[in-house]
């Protein structure tokens, strides 16, 4: 069902008749011609695999994921990790010092943090008891200057994922851009939304390539959205943000899924049995549902437990100061033989 978007109703006036930056790299796009003098760009000439600059498209790695999500490459943006996609998103589509955001807490803190820096302000409307949006009191929090919502689904830290019954009646309610953070999707049973791009074009979906596919040190960040969308945000993003090694590393780790499935599927399993164990642990009080490769745990006193574990080398997050978190500590899944040193230690701590 279509709400009648128009993104020209979002776009910041000062970006609709700017003209981008067009790079060396822009103007000559062809990096296969091995017989090609390139003096266009003023890099230093000798070879060392890295003086040239990257491609600004990153087109390689937009191929790869383009037929891997069954997408155009022109529905693809990549950024130096999520958070500058997200960055350029409120760039993109936020006037500073008049428009506002909705996020919903507890949640990923740099929509708060991104909001701030971009003089945007940031509407928190918080989770329910069971971590789901709480759809009516979003929608009487927007006005006419709300440009976007977001939701992290599975959510930080919380690990569930929202119900599809509300994501989609916020889809249809709201005319501005709806962000969903699928930065733990691989990990769930749920489908991505990026299948409804198509249906809403509201929707943007950002996705990363440091969670499931291992590669958090390379900071590489997905956005799937419509043409239009990713059209506004080229024509913002800086020329070159994704470097060259960034982009091999990429596409070395793209091209081996069944590395990739196997070690998610690692993961889960041992999800499950950490799972199995913390329900035997007397401190703790509260086991939350779970689709990431991650586990949120209610505790009896989390600064002592977090400073217990600590001490017994092992370090994890300590969630007790969120909304709606208190005396909570975020669990994430290591491998077979750290997740069995954590449950070792958790068990000695009763």
């Amino acid at each position: 069902m279509e709400n009648n978007f128009d993104i020209n109703n979002l776009v910041r006036e000062n970006l609709k008749l700017m003209k981008p930056y067009s790079s060396a790299r822009d103007e000559f796009e062809d990096f296969d011609t091995a017989d090609m003098i390139f003096l266009d760009a003023n890099e230093n000439p000798f070879q060392n695999g890295v003086n040239r600059y990257p491609d600004p498209q990153q087109s390689n790695v937009k191929k790869v994921l383009a037929k891997q999500k069954k997408l155009q490459t022109n529905q693809i943006l990549l950024g130096n990790g999520s958070d500058e996609v997200l960055d350029l998103i409120f760039r993109a589509f936020c006037e500073p010092k008049v428009d506002n955001v909705i996020t919903l807490p507890p949640t990923y803190g740099m929509y708060g943090v991104l909001a701030n820096i971009n003089a945007v302000e940031n509407r928190e409307v918080l989770l329910s008891e069971d971590f789901q949006p709480q759809v009516e009191k979003i929608l009487e929090a927007v006005d006419s200057t709300t440009k976007i919502i977001f939701l992290c689904s599975p959510n930080n830290p919380t690990a569930n994922s929202f119900s599809d019954e509300s994501v989609v009646k916020l889809l249809q309610n709201f005319k501005g851009l709806i962000v969903i953070d699928e930065a733990y999707i691989d990990f769930s049973k749920k489908q991505s939304w990026m299948n409804e791009l198509d249906e809403y074009h509201n929707l943007v979906i950002t996705q990363t390539l440091s969670k499931a596919y291992g590669l958090a040190g390379i900071r590489l960040g997905i956005c799937y959205a419509s043409s239009e969308v990713i059209s506004v945000l080229n024509k913002i993003k800086p020329p070159y943000n994704v470097n060259e090694l960034t982009q091999l590393r990429a596409l070395e780790r793209l091209s081996n899924p069944e590395k990739i499935k196997s070690e998610i599927v690692s993961i889960i399993e041992q999800r499950e049995e950490l799972l199995k164990v913390l329900v035997d642990v007397k401190f703790v009080e509260k086991i939350y549902p779970t689709e990431a490769n991650f586990i949120l745990i209610k505790v009896d006193d989390a600064n002592k437990r977090y400073n217990e574990l600590i001490s017994k080398g092992i370090v994890i997050r300590n969630r007790t100061t969120q909304p709606l978190c208190e005396n909570t500590l975020r669990l994430t899944i290591g491998t077979e033989s750290e997740n069995t040193i954590l449950m070792k230690a958790l068990k000695e701590l009763n």
